[in-house]
């Protein structure tokens, strides 16, 4: 049986670049293979034949094609408006197929993939009567009319795997054939091109200046559509939690975006998206799992650049959770939900190919950029020009004053009453008292809508100084915020494969009085319920962990800890191992997702118990927030303590975990202490 060829389509309205695309595609493709290209233009039956064209095109050449037969079909006479030549299209390993209608409904069954083409109206008119002149003009609305009718009744666009945004220079081949590669269908047949990401190489630079966080993130960052910040904005005894805080965007040649939503993750790199379908983690390996580059033995910290971003709660329809993103009954509330999410993605994350580290305990700064073998410049004129911004910049001081205009007073509402918080406390003890978890980690969101847009980074600046923490974090994602300062370390996994896990289990709020507050510190320690809640969490952990971990290298290296923060105590645990070798690290982070501390004990168990007992989706809260490098390292927080935006809509998530002996007027004070370091710094108070 012969061989079929990868099938690639290049559609899109006439006008749109498709031509000039398939050509350049086609050259790059015979790089490494061979090549075939065939143009629909050749077929259409005249100037009112654009179904008549698919049609042909689908029997005569596509079908023989992808049996991994020669297509031997006849051409269109565009002088004497009748049929022409018989001619022929050879298989070859790959087929790029160009045309108005390449991939309509009847044809992608029989595709690999395709691309999709888009250009305003204008600018697709101006473009292909550029190229045909006088004899398309006359027929232009005529042909446009076919068009829209075929399209009114197939979305081929959001069929396809590959859209470009075909600006007046056309698309950019080299973007396009990337995408292509990343598509797992593709995965075999353009292992070449994925493998030219082995050709990339770190730069590292070292300034010899310590600059204000909050100064360089607003020279560098606050102008860009999508940022990240990972700051370290505490400096606590735990070291490895606080030596470098990263800034980052998506951009430069490298820089993508990546959004996850109902099992398909959308990839952006500039004006070319790749729809890929299925699993978050799967795509994750994918993007992350090749480890391209390894970091300057010299930068603190293990970032060597990466994919930044978060992982939403949700995701756990793919580790053993039910997927709740379907609108959830019993009562609940549209508006409420909106709220609660707003349009934010599963999960999303940038792709930074540069960005600066702030190294916290040499104090000073570093500069890392991508290069490869066309972009060693690139990356050296990004870090020339930063570095001499950075020189221009404050040296890091206390933290920054209070603005002088702060924003209206904020009135949160609650998810759920105080009772009806308290009656799902009484329903987790009683599912515990059934022998169906023995920890029920509740929670609920609390909701405000602005009348006037906060600033991001001026609302995250006032949580960071209220509440300094060692994973504090922003998040900019176009108009969604994610302004973070969670203390919790979901999962941190090295380059070379250790594994560490620190949950919290065990809250007290800080009191003025520095008797009273000690006193608090020495009641936490010795709570035996705290105690009972931590290690239900570290066994847990130390299970999910164990799933990849080097037999015998597990190990609790701390248990039952006490840190304080600026607006509470805390009890944390510390867990360690090693990483099999070999190990898929993106399913490592699978296996422990979500965090334990967010779900209670057994996880899957309970999380079916937590789906009942919540009114809603967490979003963005209780998933994690970090990096993953490109030497395989990976550094997740626990998203707590986190004020999520989405335009005028604001959400803040608060939870506590529910043993048998849990008091549940206990743990609602427990809901406020937890609130209260956001809530204070936005100058609202818990809405009781």
């Amino acid at each position: 049986m012969p061989a079929k060829p990868v099938l690639i389509a290049v559609d899109g309205r006439s006008g749109s670049g498709k031509t000039t695309l398939a050509v350049e595609l086609a050259a790059l493709l015979r790089v490494h293979r061979t090549v075939s290209l065939f143009h629909l233009e050749d077929i259409y039956p005249g100037w009112h034949g654009l179904a008549g064209g698919q049609r042909r095109y689908l029997e005569s050449v596509l079908r023989p094609l992808a049996a991994g037969e020669a297509a031997h079909w006849t051409a269109w006479d565009w002088n004497k408006d009748d049929d022409g030549a018989s001619r022929s299209t050879e298989p070859a390993d790959v087929v790029v197929l160009e045309g108005v209608g390449a991939a309509h409904a009847a044809a992608r069954g029989l595709l690999d993939a395709v691309v999709w083409l888009q250009a305003p109206s204008e600018a697709r008119r101006t473009r292909a009567l550029s190229r045909d002149g006088a004899t398309y003009e006359p027929f232009w609305d005529i042909w446009a009319d076919q068009e829209e009718a075929w399209l009114a009744g197939d979305d081929a666009a959001a069929a396809a795997d590959v859209v470009v945004e075909s600006g007046p220079a056309g698309a950019a081949p080299e973007q396009v054939l990337a995408a292509l590669a990343s598509l797992p269908v593709l995965e075999h047949a353009l292992a070449p091109e994925r493998a030219t990401r082995e050709g990339i190489r770190l730069v590292a630079e070292r300034v010899d200046a310590y600059p204000d966080a909050e100064a360089v993130y607003r020279r560098l960052y606050a102008g860009a559509v999508r940022s990240v910040w990972l700051d370290s904005s505490n400096v606590h005894e735990a070291a490895d939690r606080n030596r470098i805080s990263i800034m980052a965007d998506d951009g430069g040649s490298f820089g993508q975006w990546a959004e996850h939503r109902n099992g398909t993750t959308l990839v952006s790199q500039h004006n070319t998206t790749a729809r890929i379908g299925g699993g978050f983690f799967r795509w994750l390996d994918s993007a992350w799992g090749h480890r391209p580059a390894t970091a300057a033995e010299e930068v603190p910290g293990g970032f060597a650049l990466g994919w930044l971003g978060y992982l939403g709660y949700e995701l756990k329809r793919e580790t053993g959770g039910k997927d709740t993103s379907a609108p959830v009954q019993d009562g609940a509330s549209d508006s409420l939900q909106d709220n609660a999410l707003g349009n934010a993605p599963d999960a999303a994350l940038l792709f930074a190919g540069r960005a600066v580290l702030l190294d916290h305990v040499r104090r000073c700064t570093w500069l890392l950029a991508l290069a490869g073998p066309s972009r060693t410049d690139e990356a050296a004129e990004w870090i020339a020009g930063t570095a001499a911004v950075i020189g221009t910049l404050p040296p890091a001081s206390g933290p920054s004053p209070e603005p002088a205009r702060r924003p209206a007073a904020l009135v949160f509402q609650p998810r759920d009453s105080r009772g009806a918080y308290l009656a799902k406390i009484r329903e987790a003890q009683a599912e515990i008292s059934e022998g169906n978890t023995y920890e029920v980690c509740l929670t609920t969101q609390l909701h405000a809508t602005t009348t006037e847009p906060l600033d991001p980074l001026d609302t995250y600046l006032a949580l960071r100084r209220r509440n300094p923490a060692p994973f504090a974090s922003l998040l900019r994602f176009g108009t969604l915020t994610v302004a973070s300062t969670s203390p919790e370390r979901f999962l941190s996994i090295a380059a070379d494969g250790g594994l560490r896990a620190e949950p919290i289990k065990g809250t007290r709020r800080r009191l003025a009085d520095p008797d009273a507050d000690a006193a608090v510190v020495r009641e936490l320690a010795g709570s035996i319920k705290d105690r009972a809640e931590n290690i239900m969490i570290v066994d847990l952990l130390r299970n999910d962990l164990s799933h990849f971990a080097i037999p015998g290298s597990l190990q609790v290296s701390r248990l039952c800890a006490i840190e304080s923060y600026a607006t509470v105590h805390q009890m944390v645990s510390t867990i360690d191992a090693q990483l099999l070798p070999g190990a898929v690290r993106a399913e490592a982070v699978a296996a422990a997702f979500p965090a334990g501390s967010m779900t209670g004990a057994p996880k899957i168990s309970t999380m079916d118990i937590l789906d009942r007992l919540e009114t809603g989706p967490r979003g963005v809260y209780s998933g994690a927030v970090g990096y993953f490098s490109l030497d395989g390292a990976a550094d997740l927080s626990v998203v707590i303590r986190t004020l999520v935006m989405d335009g005028s809509r604001l959400s803040l998530g608060v939870g506590g975990a529910i043993t048998a002996d849990s008091v549940p007027d206990d743990e609602w004070d427990e809901v406020r202490a937890k609130a209260f370091g956001v809530l204070s710094a936005l100058g609202a108070v818990f809405p009781d």
